[in-house]
């Protein structure tokens, strides 16, 4: 299947712009067609995507969450208090912070003034600023006559989002910050001070101990050598980022990472917390089921979860359900499979899709604790393990020139 970008136009002469997964361009055709749709322009994403050399492609290619978070939140306080569509995109044209999303405003409100629904004129910032998550959800509330409270979702979202992302980066800064003082301090004790007492044991003879001759060969070998570990380093990190493109090569590193232990776990729930607040969020706010399982798929970064939602949406046109097909893929923690199954019989699928996403966020949150506070003590035992080593191989040499014959 090949993600294509269209361009069509509705019986009502508007233009609408989306991506649509087909085995070839006919396809594509025949489906717009059967939605009463003229198609303008088809192409595969990937040369929609090279060949757009306009000024908004050439701009920043996104938006800090957090403008994002706060823009939302605007408009729907604006929408939400009665005022026209139109003037509450040209106040926030003037409120945001950000010069992006100023120029975003601006050509929101050309296009909203120029006859462009709300939904479709997001899709033309579409995925550099607003996700498809983002469209999709206002399109819904625009279609169903409630923009106001789809907006709010909306923030909501993008604000329990935004806290659980700066709530990993919090936890992280330290064990980052503790690790790149300790590695940059025992670079500089290679690099800078050991040759310097290298020298003094050279110039005095005899026999050098072990530990110390090692010590010694590491920091000649880092002295020397530094640039060719520069570049294996550089050469590493590009290989490994061209390698992660490959889905199949993408696939056997998430799914090494879904078994690994303590790491594996918080991944694990921590996406399926996501598929779940988002397919909840979007269902909430009338999205079709098929259509709302097409866009959390592009909105998981773990490649085995996505292939579950491609499963997950052949289970649902099937008539299987969503909770057959879920437990089938053998990814979902079994509670969210349970309270799924719930929802199903109970009609509340949405709700209880939203509570499977708050509690595996907390989780989540509590799991990201532990293995941050047992990283700490692991990265301070490593580098006073090194650090020890070097003392200890400094102190031989010391004791073993005191030993030498005047």
């Amino acid at each position: 299947m090949t993600t294509f970008a269209y361009r069509a136009a509705d019986r009502h002469g508007r233009t609408l712009d989306g991506v649509m997964e087909a085995p070839d361009a006919r396809t594509v055709v025949e489906k717009l067609r059967e939605d009463a749709c003229f198609p303008i322009r088809i192409a595969p994403r990937e040369e929609r995507a090279r060949f757009a050399l306009s000024l908004d492609a050439l701009a920043p290619r996104s938006v800090r969450g957090r403008d994002l978070v706060a823009f939302t939140q605007e408009l729907a306080t604006l929408v939400e208090a009665g005022l026209p569509l139109d003037r509450a995109l040209a106040i926030l044209g003037e409120l945001t912070p950000s010069a992006r999303l100023r120029a975003v405003s601006g050509a929101l409100l050309a296009a909203v003034r120029g006859g462009t629904s709300l939904g479709d004129a997001l899709a033309q910032h579409s995925p550099r600023v607003f996700s498809r998550l983002y469209v999709n959800m206002v399109r819904a509330g625009e279609k169903g006559g409630v923009l106001d409270a789809t907006l709010k979702r909306l923030a909501e979202y993008l604000e329990e989002s935004q806290a659980l992302r700066d709530t990993v980066a919090s936890a992280l800064i330290y064990p980052a910050l503790l690790a790149t003082v300790g590695a940059g301090a025992v670079v500089f004790l290679l690099a800078f001070v050991i040759p310097r007492f290298a020298d003094i044991f050279k110039d005095l003879g005899g026999a050098i101990p072990l530990p110390t001759q090692i010590l010694l060969e590491v920091s000649g070998g880092l002295q020397r050598f530094w640039w060719v570990l520069a570049i294996l380093a550089l050469g590493a990190a590009v290989g490994a980022r061209l390698a992660l493109a490959v889905p199949g090569a993408r696939l056997a590193v998430d799914q090494l990472v879904l078994r690994l232990p303590l790491v594996g776990e918080v991944v694990r729930k921590g996406e399926t917390a996501r598929f779940a607040r988002i397919l909840g969020t979007l269902l909430r706010s009338g999205v079709p089921l098929i259509g709302a399982l097409t866009v959390v798929k592009e909105m998981l970064a773990s490649q085995p979860l996505v292939r579950a939602a491609d499963g997950l949406a052949d289970g649902v046109r099937r008539g299987a359900g969503l909770h057959q097909p879920m437990a089938a893929a053998k990814v979902f923690p079994p509670l969210a499979v349970h309270m799924v199954r719930v929802g199903e019989e109970t009609g509340r699928l949405e709700e209880m899709l939203l509570k499977v996403g708050a509690v595996l966020e907390a989780d989540t949150r509590r799991r990201l604790t532990r293995l941050v506070a047992l990283a700490e003590p692991v990265i301070i035992l490593v580098m006073g393990l090194l650090v020890g080593f070097i003392v200890l191989a400094m102190l031989l040499a010391i004791f073993s020139i005191s030993e030498l014959p005047l």
